[in-house]
């Protein structure tokens, strides 16, 4: 027995570094395997980590409290961080006019899950006992899957118990999670009947839509100079007077292939290649003239037509007019690709580290200006580690702020989950502006996301494990598993419904808002594998960032108003 001592140490001697590291790796291994198996198509994914950190801390393999405090709000840092900087490029764009209305609908369904939570605890709870309240704002994040939320929830409640004490919320959030996540998608299923909503006649109207539909993708066409008003003109005088955004890639004139700038002069004859936004087409093409059948891209011509991909840091955040591509390198820029989507190359357009631009011109100009952009895909390979923990020093102490407000005992603080958020999304959004370069690939951003997710799930599952059999079996746990379901169900019939009768939102949207407004992704995945279109991610990506935000700012307004 004696020799296998030091495995019993392993495992027994909580103080041991390598005891530690052996707990997280077993709780999180066991957690994300066991979150794989799917019930009835749906699985409860990396959530599974707080369930296997149950057990552990129930059988007693567990952790010092310090250490399993410090990994779960490590964790939640770098966890809200990474999501930030991941919305802040669209955060603001996404407040346009049928984001407005889905965001404000958005914004009724996390209310009306407040109100349905407070009311669930004046009915059916003891509302002299102070520790009802806390498990209940743990059952609404548990309803709603919201785990930045329950950990901004805890991080208050430290600030209200300061000598410990505090209710193990996690507890409450772990009995009404997995019947969040069937409510959800189950409250979406029965909109669609209640609504009567053919899931065809959806399918059509999104086709429908995308036929008709005139926005800002780059559109080509070659034309020919037939308004003797331009003869004489330049392309600058032209731009201005039309005032709409176009780039003149090519230009033939007698027979001669040439590459624009803003002084070129028009003649009535000339033939051009012009990259336009789709809306304004048919504005251009009247003014000009009439569209051509040749394509000058086709010809035999000394001419090179290339993308390039940014990765120069000191390129982060200047626009394409202050380039000077035509003027000075002699070469257009038609286009500008970003996370996957096409946009028209506008002069006012800022250009960021990860961008493709296609550049048109002489080759040896074109090559000149992929060196003078990077053009290396290895420096994106690298993650810019330093841009990442600058902004969590800078959301920790934005964090720690603290902001009276009338009627609260403690002043408010974003705390360790809204601070770095908030710092995330503004320099997502405008870390260009001070040098700060944000990119990171979508497997490095959802890496570093995963790691803080599952270091906050083991670390909460671990720590509340002791109580947690005690609270389900001989304590309120079914009572949670209720009213995590009515406050998961009601808030999404009414205004899934609402977003349907009052709005005419597509259903396909409808769903990819719920998915976001819940923050959560086996919603989307079911919405997706019913609809073909784009309309469901677009629907969740639109309101995820501000449902985010206000999940977790709420999470602490209520912990710290109600409880403290």
């Amino acid at each position: 027995m004696e020799s296998f001592q030091w495995l019993k140490d392993l495992f027994m001697s909580t103080d041991s570094v390598a005891h530690i590291v052996l707990l997280y790796a077993i709780v999180i291994a066991i957690g994300v395997y066991l979150g794989k198996i799917k019930v009835f198509g749906v699985s409860l994914g990396v959530t599974f980590v707080l369930f296997a950190g149950i057990i552990a801390g129930h059988i007693g393999f567990t952790a010092p409290t310090p250490i399993l405090t410090f990994a779960q709000d490590f964790g939640l840092i770098l966890f809200v961080f990474m999501i930030g900087l991941q919305v802040g490029p669209g955060f603001f764009e996404s407040f346009g006019t049928a984001g407005i209305k889905l965001n404000g609908l958005a914004a009724t369904a996390i209310l009306l899950n407040i109100l349905v939570m407070f009311a669930c605890y004046y009915i059916f709870f003891d509302t002299n006992n102070i520790s009802y309240l806390p498990m209940m704002v743990g059952t609404l994040y548990g309803a709603v899957t919201n785990t930045p939320g329950l950990g901004a929830a805890n991080e208050a409640l430290n600030t209200v118990f300061p000598n410990g004490g505090a209710p193990q919320i996690a507890s409450a959030y772990a009995c009404a999670y997995p019947l969040g996540v069937l409510g959800i998608i189950g409250a979406t299923i029965l909109i669609r009947y209640v609504c009567k909503v053919r899931l065809e006649k959806e399918e059509e109207c999104l086709k429908e839509m995308e036929e008709t539909n005139v926005n800002k993708k780059p559109y080509k066409m070659h034309l020919e100079v037939t308004n003797q008003y331009l003869e004489g003109k330049t392309l600058l005088q032209v731009h201005d007077f039309l005032n709409r955004d176009f780039v003149v890639s090519r230009l033939v004139h007698e027979g001669e292939l040439c590459i624009p700038n803003r002084d070129t002069i028009f003649h009535v004859g000339d033939q051009m290649l012009i990259v336009c936004a789709e809306a304004d087409q048919e504005a251009i093409m009247a003014f000009i003239g009439p569209k051509l059948d040749i394509d000058f891209e086709q010809q035999d011509q000394p001419l090179a037509c290339k993308r390039i991909l940014i990765t120069n840091p000191k390129i982060n955040g200047k626009t394409l007019a202050s380039m000077h591509f035509s003027s000075v390198h002699g070469v257009n820029v038609t286009r500008v690709t970003r996370h996957g989507m096409d946009l028209f190359a506008s002069a006012g357009l800022p250009l960021q580290v990860g961008d493709k631009i296609m550049v048109v011109g002489p080759e040896d100009a074109v090559d000149r200006v992929a060196n003078q952009m990077g053009n290396s895909i290895r420096r994106l390979n690298a993650p810019n580690i330093a841009t990442i923990f600058v902004g969590i020093i800078l959301g920790i102490i934005f964090g720690s702020l603290p902001f009276a407000i009338p009627g609260m005992p403690v002043p408010v603080k974003l705390g360790l989950a809204g601070g770095p958020l908030i710092i995330a999304i503004l320099i997502g959004r405008y870390g260009y502006k001070i040098h700060l370069v944000t990119y990171t690939t979508t497997s490095a951003n959802m890496m570093l996301r995963e790691i803080g997710l599952v270091l906050f799930l083991a670390s909460v599952g671990i720590k509340a494990g002791d109580m947690f059999f005690e609270t389900v079996i001989d304590g309120d746990g079914l009572l949670y598993v209720l009213t995590g379901f009515l406050i998961t169900v009601i808030p999404i019939l009414i205004v899934g419904t609402i977003a349907r009768i009052r709005y005419q939102f597509n259903y396909f949207t409808i769903a990819g808002m719920i998915a976001g407004t819940y923050t959560d992704p086996p919603a989307l995945a079911y919405a997706n594998s019913i609809c073909s279109k784009e309309a469901p991610a677009l629907g969740y990506s639109t309101v995820y960032p501000l449902s985010m935000f206000l999940r977790i700012f709420t999470a602490q307004i209520i912990i710290l108003f109600f409880c403290g």
